[in-house]
């Protein structure tokens, strides 16, 4: 815990487990008790830390074009991340993590400007209604206009201090997430699956955009994903190649509502906005507060219109225009999707995936479709198919997805309140607003457990389950993962039906009086270290610190994974080099687990530190003989796999001294 409450709860932490700002390390495998997270002292850039098995390395505020404005998600190349931001993208050098320098910050409005990379060239999603083809940053006012962007900017970064705009791909539906896939059989092209939640364009605007049933028009551009074809040699070439319709029979999943609690607050405090002079909007159950500065410019209009003057008082009569404005607007924004609505008394299920991830290794994809967990077969990247589809009631909106290295397990995430509300609190439920995960065989997800970060967040702190990534640690299934302004959290969910966190950081609310949008959109570990993309802080580091939970071995372990690029929609297959450190992060997780007993631990490691200290034939005849025996005691063993992957990694290191 780096910024304490008092004096008392910091000896109170330590005496439980060893301080994660201390100097030495933390061996012990209990939770900080009470929770450092709980009560942490708010504000923007001075809010109250807490930390566990983590160091915070660097905390860089955002640069002047971009402070005050969304930081979105992230992507990696070379010794670079880049930053999505609504007013562009920004792009820092963390070749010291400890000091990230900006090399670029490129200003081209649109949200959510989620980004990805490929060799030299960085993917840019636009969705939102003001995003402009020439990156202007006027917006777009009128409702149909050839001005506006929604869909994919291309960006040629070969010099990445100077990105070039050299082409964009327009969807009906716009661009709010995507991911970059690669289709192993076809080294020309890469490939970008497209997800767009918005309402569809008007024909007006992108000619061919249809809002319609599938069964009265076959062209809609609802109940589909967009894929689009870069060719490597020719990215302005960019088009839309296929569009497949992967919900096809799917049917209106189980949802839960909103609490009760939560419907009377909203009420209430609606009805005290209104009485202050405010406006307020209703979705679905819950009534919304419209900040002034929203409202204000309606009510001028009002006022002009009747001849008065900008700036006056507005009469009852102008609010009441205001008011019967606004409830048009949420009728018509509320109100169903042409060809979503029941058809002889079914309604059909989600029409777009807010986030599909790719294991091409694996041939496997899932997507995050809104109201189910869809499995996708990717071997012909161009027309992915369903597998299988899971729905659950304690989940609200499905969301993003990660699969376990060795593609046996899958883990969905849930954006109940969609990232802007307060979902962590002491009283709502852990099953809401958490992870699921899932086992993988043959083509069918099992659901297995729940996993939600455990600090109670306070009513002003936006938080819910978001985007993170694995941790390369070899024989163990670790993550880390964004909790809006729950922080991160790292959690190892090796066994999926009970996953446990490990380590975790957290800052106190950005306002303690009110809600204030911030915390961590996004957490994923590149090339040793954790990197977050904080809402409203700007861009945050951090490393792992050995624990009774995580050894230095396996951190080491984890630092030899060596990616060229990363994005998170595009899993990697993980590979751990021949080494001693690999070895010696087995053996301590079976001393962990008891999987072998302490005194054949103790024998292993000082066979495998006197086969270190040899070379040559010597060397590889030792960790030969060493790996044959391991091989053949694993039967005795309480952990039998982890012996033989301990046996098998030995006997690499022999093969490597040919």
């Amino acid at each position: 815990m780096r910024l304490a409450r008092s004096l008392g709860l910091t000896i109170g932490v330590c005496s439980l487990a060893a301080c994660a700002s201390s100097g030495g390390a933390n061996m012990s495998t209990v939770a900080p008790n009470p929770d450092p997270r709980v009560g942490l002292k708010p504000g923007l850039f001075n809010a109250g830390e807490a930390t566990w098995n983590l160091r915070v390395v660097s905390e860089t505020p955002p640069p002047e074009k971009f402070a005050g404005v969304t930081n979105s998600d992230l992507a990696f190349t070379g010794q670079y991340v880049i930053q999505g931001n609504y007013n562009g993208f920004q792009v820092w050098d963390i070749s010291n993590p400890a000091k990230p320098s900006l090399k670029v910050g490129y200003v081209c409005p649109a949200s959510q400007s989620d980004v990805s990379v490929y060799k030299n060239l960085l993917f840019v999603s636009g969705e939102g209604m003001g995003g402009r083809l020439d990156c202007g940053s006027r917006g777009v006012h009128d409702s149909v206009s050839t001005a506006r962007l929604r869909g994919i900017r291309i960006f040629d970064i070969a010099d990445i201090a100077n990105p070039k705009y050299i082409a964009n791909v327009q969807t009906c539906r716009g661009s709010h997430t995507h991911t970059v896939v690669i289709d192993p059989t076809d080294r020309d092209n890469v490939y970008v699956y497209v997800s767009g939640s918005a309402p569809v364009r008007s024909p007006s605007e992108l000619p061919g955009c249809v809002a319609a049933a599938p069964d009265s028009n076959p062209n809609t551009a609802l109940f589909r994903i967009e894929v689009i074809k870069v060719p490597l040699a020719h990215p302005e070439q960019a088009a839309i190649v296929t569009s497949p319709r992967i919900f096809s029979g799917l049917t209106a999943p189980p949802r839960h509502g909103e609490t009760p609690e939560d419907i009377a607050a909203s009420a209430k405090a609606a009805a005290d906005w209104r009485a202050k002079g405010g406006f307020t909007a209703t979705m679905g159950e819950m009534e919304f507060l419209l900040p002034a500065d929203w409202t204000n410019p309606m009510l001028d209009s009002v006022v002009k219109a009747r001849g008065g003057t900008a700036g006056r008082t507005p009469t009852a009569a102008d609010s009441a225009g205001v008011r019967e404005a606004i409830r048009k607007m949420m009728d018509a924004m509320m109100a169903p999707t042409p060809g979503t609505g029941p058809v002889n008394g079914v309604t059909p299920g989600p029409n777009q995936c807010h986030d599909i991830t790719v294991y091409p290794a694996i041939g496997l994809a899932a997507g995050a479709c809104g109201g189910y967990g869809l499995l996708l077969d990717i071997r012909d990247v161009a027309h992915p198919t369903r597998r299988d589809a899971v729905a659950d009631s304690n989940f609200s909106y499905w969301h993003s997805a990660t699969f376990n290295n060795n593609g046996t397990k899958l883990l969905f995430s849930d954006e109940w309140g969609g990232g802007g509300q307060p979902k962590c609190r002491a009283t709502d439920k852990h099953e809401w607003g958490a992870d699921a995960i899932f086992t993988l065989a043959g083509n069918k997800m099992t659901f297995q457990s729940y996993y939600k970060m455990s600090a109670p967040q306070t009513e002003f702190e936006n938080c819910v389950a978001h985007n993170g990534s694995l941790i390369p640690i070899p024989g163990r299934d670790v993550m880390v993962q964004a909790w809006y302004q729950g922080g991160i959290s790292v959690f190892d969910w090796t066994d999926p039906a009970h996953p446990r966190e490990i380590a975790f950081f957290d800052r106190g609310p950005i306002d303690g009086t009110k809600m204030a949008d911030g915390g961590s959109w996004s957490a994923y570990w590149y090339n040793g270290v954790i990197v977050s993309s904080e809402i409203a802080r700007g861009l945050d580091i951090f490393e792992l610190r050995p624990s009774g939970l995580l050894s230095q071995n396996e951190i080491d372990a984890a630092k030899l994974v060596h990616l060229d690029y990363f994005n998170s929609q595009d899993q990697p297959k993980l590979v751990w080099p021949a080494s001693i450190v690999v070895a010696r992060a087995y053996l301590d997780q079976l001393a962990r687990s008891s999987g072998v007993a302490p005194d054949s631990v103790a024998a292993l490691q000082r066979d495998l530190a006197a086969a270190e200290k040899l070379s040559g034939p010597a060397r590889r005849d030792a960790l030969t003989s060493l790996g044959t025996r391991l091989e053949a005691d694993a039967g005795g063993a309480a952990d039998p796999a982890k012996v033989r992957t301990l046996a098998a990694t030995v006997r690499d290191l022999a093969g490597a001294e040919r």
